[in-house]
C-alpha cells in the first residue's frame, strides 16, 4: 500500500523556518521525482519544489527561490523541505507527491498534507 505521510508544519511567525518531511513507502522511492505542492485558501494548488530521482535536479518556483531547499534521503524513504525566511503568502496545505514510471505505467501519489500558517 502506498503511504505518502508529511509531518513538520505548524505556526510559525515571520522571518521563522520550518522543515516539512515526508515519508513514504509501498514504491521504489528512488525510482520517483518528488516534489512539495501547496495550495493557499482559495487559490490553485502550485508547485514549490522538486528533486529528481537520482536527487541531481532541483526545481524551485520563483517565490521559493533562496529560502527553501528540498533534499531527499532514499535510504530512508524521505523527501524534506527546508523553509527559512518564511513570510505570510506561504500559508497553505503543502502536500508530498511523488511521480514515476513502473514499467509502461506513470504513477502520481499524494500525502493528505501538512498546514504551514505563517503569521504574527
Amino acid at each position: 500500500q502506498v503511504q505518502l505521510v508529511e509531518s513538520g508544519g505548524g505556526l510559525v511567525q515571520p522571518g521563522g523556518s520550518l522543515r516539512l518531511s515526508c515519508v513514504a513507502s509501498g514504491f521504489t522511492f528512488s525510482n520517483y521525482a518528488m516534489s512539495w505542492f501547496r495550495r493557499a485558501p482559495g487559490k490553485e494548488r502550485e508547485l514549490v519544489a522538486a528533486i529528481s530521482g537520482t536527487g541531481g535536479s532541483r526545481n524551485y518556483a520563483d517565490s521559493a527561490k533562496g529560502r527553501f531547499t528540498i533534499s531527499r534521503d532514499d535510504a530512508k524513504n524521505t523527501v524534506d523541505l527546508q523553509m527559512n525566511s518564511l513570510k505570510p503568502e506561504d500559508t497553505a496545505v503543502y502536500y508530498c507527491n511523488a511521480r514515476g514510471l513502473e514499467g509502461l505505467r506513470w504513477n502520481s501519489y499524494w500525502g493528505q498534507g501538512t498546514q504551514v500558517t505563517v503569521s504574527s
